[in-house]
């Protein structure tokens, strides 16, 4: 990172950290310390140093953008995970957390300036009202709400409010304009995102985030599957930044036997905490494989971890991403928040899975080394200190020194992929095509099943797919890396329809029998 001009941003920053620090230590926080002479004395100082600045600086301070920025710059100084946020970001983190917020009941994507939706949840406002999916919502509250300006972030702040309260739109359904009036509703965030039977005795589960309903939510979906004749599990963590730590272990605690430590976490203030299984889990014998990427971080980890220490499950993929602490939040009295590592977690053996960190953020979230060493393609072992090996409950080698590493290594799948693939994937093609291509069609197929089974992606739709791409997204064809890429289009494009229908099952339902972890988890489930 290059060094900003001193003249006109060093001296505001280096006062907003000053302010930071005289801040927190003064008792911004709402369990603040106490109130001593010395401490108002540099909070004084502070203030002295501020109006001076505001009153006599070349430049005006943007002192709230500023100030934000370095209180986050002064906790990445101690560690990656400890975090500043804003009050205003602080219903995006609650709604993460808690697993819901208040809203109609929609998934919508905006295409050609147009707020189109592409499916109706379950049970929500929009449901009950009639709302369908292919409608276009094209006012909200009496107002125009097309045209280039609008965007996710503005529609959001339309339809989501405070369950109980109102809102109105008009869509257009077909031809035919409808004027709606619902009553916002609490929607839930779906973080079991499919759970459906691979086979006869197989099924699968995906988790998507952990959140305060999350373990309910899976006991609700493993039920299903059990009843329906399931012995065997693939429980899919790629991708799955983590979220609440008591999800991960209580879903553990579904797969092991009474007694067994789960986690243990050990902090200078918070003390020592251990995490132990009760008996009567609904998936004590149920044969499991676990699926992890380098995506994978904090309780997906603690979830394989806990799996894989006490020889429950494999662990298939690569190695995940490494964060092996622990936040606690506190809420600031603005209505902002800090959150603040308390102690570090290690899984039952005594690993402790965080990557080692030299304080440059940047770097770590990068985490560039995984690629310099090949580590998407090979995985190495010999490189691990012995200091670093662990022993399950049953004797096998496991290893820290950040993230989990797979029992069962395979290697990225890069085949078919090209620069024009790439360009489709992030032009929003996909998605559009898809959403235009079902309109009429939602009612052809009795289920995603049936879907998968019975649709082809042939060289006509495939056609009128890059074409549509070339004319509405300005991706211009490529003849040599389209055939590069083919069977990878038609296998997106085939799985991106099915999701404008049934969501994400239906996505995972048409893209994972192509998955190479997947039917490397299914081998070892043999």
């Amino acid at each position: 990172m290059s060094e900003a001009p001193k003249s006109n941003y060093t001296l505001p920053l280096l006062l907003s950290l000053f302010l930071a620090l005289g801040l927190y230590f003064g008792g911004l926080l709402s369990h603040g310390f106490s109130n001593n002479t010395e401490k108002a004395a540099d909070v004084q100082k502070l203030e002295d140093i501020l109006d001076l600045l505001e009153n006599r600086y070349v430049d005006k301070v943007d002192k709230d953008r500023v100030f934000e920025e370095t209180i986050s710059e002064m906790l990445h100084k101690l560690d990656p995970h400890s975090n500043y946020i804003a009050s205003k970001d602080m219903a995006a983190v609650n709604e993460s957390i808690e697993g819901q917020f208040g809203g109609i009941g929609v998934r919508f994507l905006l295409l050609r300036d147009t707020i189109c939706i592409t499916n109706i949840i379950p049970g929500s406002p929009s449901e009950m009202a009639g709302v369908k999916a292919g409608d276009k919502i094209i006012e909200i509250e009496g107002k125009s709400f097309v045209g280039n300006k609008i965007t996710n972030e503005k529609v959001m702040q339309k339809l989501k409010g405070l369950a109980g309260t109102k809102v109105k739109f008009k869509v257009l359904r077909g031809k035919k304009y409808k004027l709606f009036s619902l009553q916002r509703g609490a929607i839930p965030l779906e973080t079991i995102t499919c759970a459906y039977m691979l086979n006869a005795t197989t099924g699968y589960i995906l988790i998507d985030q952990f959140s305060v309903p999350t373990a309910q939510d899976f006991y609700s979906a493993a039920s299903r599957l059990k009843e329906m004749g399931m012995t065997k599990l693939v429980l899919d963590l790629r991708n799955n930044g983590g979220g609440v730590l008591t999800a991960a272990t209580d879903i553990a605690d579904e797969f092991l036997k009474g007694g067994l430590i789960m986690l243990k976490t050990k902090g200078r203030k918070s003390g020592e905490q251990i995490y132990k299984s009760n008996s009567g889990g609904l998936l004590e014998n149920t044969k499991t494989v676990v699926l992890i990427n380098a995506y994978s971080a904090s309780a997906s980890e603690i979830l394989a971890g806990a799996l894989q220490d006490n020889d429950r499950a494999i662990i298939v993929g690569r190695r995940s991403f490494g964060k092996g602490l622990v936040q606690e939040d506190r809420l600031l009295r603005d209505g902002s928040n800090l959150r603040i590592t308390i102690a570090r977690y290690y899984t039952p053996s005594g690993r402790c899975i965080q990557r080692p960190y030299n304080g440059k953020y940047e770097d770590y979230m990068a985490d560039e080394e995984r690629f310099t060493n090949n580590e998407l393609y090979v995985q190495d072992k010999s490189k691990i200190a012995d200091s670093l090996k662990f022993k399950t409950l049953k004797g096998r080698i496991v290893y820290g020194g950040g993230g989990i590493q797979p029992d069962v290594f395979v290697p990225f799948d890069s085949s078919g992929t090209s620069f024009y693939l790439t360009s489709l994937q992030f032009s929003g093609a996909f998605t559009a095509f898809s959403f235009d291509y079902v309109n009429g069609k939602r009612s052809n197929w009795k289920d995603a099943k049936s879907f998968n089974e019975q649709f082809i992606v042939d060289e006509k739709l495939s056609k009128e797919f890059t074409n549509f791409a070339e004319k509405q997204f300005k991706v211009a064809f490529n003849t040599k890396e389209y055939q590069h890429s083919k069977k990878n289009i038609a296998k997106i494009l085939k799985a991106e329809i099915a999701r404008q229908i049934w969501t994400e099952e239906g996505f995972y339902r048409t893209i994972n029998p192509l998955d190479n972890e997947l039917n490397t988890a299914l081998k070892e489930l043999k």
